[in-house]
């Protein structure tokens, strides 16, 4: 099962962070994974990296809030391998502050990258699903766009609970092209960005009263869920909101 060999992976936000880890995770199930960010020097080392083990990897520059950026990245793919058979929209980012506070800078910020570029990848990509008559998009949330917390991260709550609200309807348009659409809501997880704050005292004592597993994602434990969803054997799953956070949100 979950064998992606001749499969086209697309990913965005791959050149660190749970990214980097679902693009060697497909790319160890056969996949030829496309890699995509900003910083190209990175996803040129991510790339390197994978065919050194073996795997086939194409690295492109992409600003996801660029729309012709956007129709390029997917010009280039098309050109190399003819076709794109999973999207992965995993960029993101947020700027917060308190709500009485925040500027329409940091919200717009949070919005046009955690929200709109969703819409405007799944728009382009999904053209040319449609013309295919298959296509697999995994949208990246978080376990905030399930819940509502004291973060003072107000806009990053709102976008990803839009980017699951979008994938529902995404995936009941698209259902009759033999297209899926689901979200993943990751809880923390270790990253290069992250390790320093999870691997503290005090963040293990908050982890223990509100994760039921009572410790963080490892690095890995992700890509299972992506490899699933993006799969032929979930042609019947879609339209799936799937938390990978240890039990946070159950408590919730």
């Amino acid at each position: 099962m979950f064998n992606y060999t001749g499969k086209v992976v697309a990913i965005t936000g791959a050149s660190s962070g749970l990214g980097v880890q679902m693009a060697k995770g497909f790319a160890a199930q056969g996949a030829k994974v496309v890699l995509m960010a900003r910083r190209v020097e990175r996803l040129e080392g991510l790339a390197n990296e994978l065919k050194a083990a073996g795997a086939d990897a194409l690295a492109v520059a992409l600003d996801v809030t660029d729309e012709a950026q956007i129709d390029q990245s997917l010009q280039t793919i098309l050109d190399t391998y003819g076709k794109v058979d999973v999207l992965v929209n995993n960029a993101g980012a947020s700027e917060g502050g308190a709500i009485t506070e925040m500027t329409n800078d940091a919200w717009n910020f949070t919005m046009d990258l955690d929200l709109t570029s969703v819409f405007k990848m799944t728009r382009a990509y999904a053209r040319v699903m449609k013309e295919a008559n298959y296509g697999r998009i995994i949208n990246i949330s978080s376990m905030y766009g399930l819940v509502g917390t004291n973060q003072l991260q107000t806009a990053y709550h709102a976008s990803k609970a839009g980017v699951i609200n979008f994938s529902r309807a995404v995936a009941a348009e698209l259902a009759p092209y033999n297209i899926t659409c689901n979200t993943i809501c990751p809880g923390y997880f270790e990253t290069e960005l992250t390790s320093g704050t999870l691997d503290t005292q005090e963040f293990q004592g908050y982890m223990d009263v509100t994760v039921p597993m009572r410790r963080y994602g490892k690095e890995g434990e992700l890509n299972a869920a992506a490899i699933f969803l993006g799969s032929e054997e979930a042609a019947y799953v879609t339209a799936v909101t799937l938390p990978v956070d240890g039990g946070w949100s159950a408590t919730k």
